[in-house]
């Protein structure tokens, strides 16, 4: 219990860091937390993800979840984040999490 705890707070630190205008797709945020399993990054943002950045975290391929596509893309517009139809242009826009690690 105390490991899954563990991992649901890395998670939503590293949500929580991801600067303005860029994003981290849910595998990224899994990788960077030391986790193979992305679909835990998104049980996590379900849960307990109205206190961080959610907005900032997609699928691998720039697209929203359905139910929250309107808002999270105007989110991520107003933002700055390049879209390109309903899609985050992750070439562009992804972050690598360097900033978050040398802070630690």
């Amino acid at each position: 219990m105390t490991e899954d705890l563990s991992l649901a707070r890395r998670i939503l630190d590293c949500v929580e860091s991801i600067p303005a205008g860029k994003v981290m797709s849910y595998g990224d945020v899994a990788e960077f937390v030391g986790s193979r399993a992305a679909r835990n990054v998104g049980r996590v943002l379900a849960a307990d993800g109205a206190t961080v950045t959610w907005h900032r975290v997609l699928r691998a391929d720039g697209s929203c979840a359905e139910h929250l596509r309107a808002e999270q893309l105007a989110r991520l517009a107003a933002e700055g984040v390049p879209i390109r139809g309903e899609r985050v242009d992750m070439s562009a826009a992804r972050w690598d999490g360097r900033r978050a690690s040398r802070a630690r």
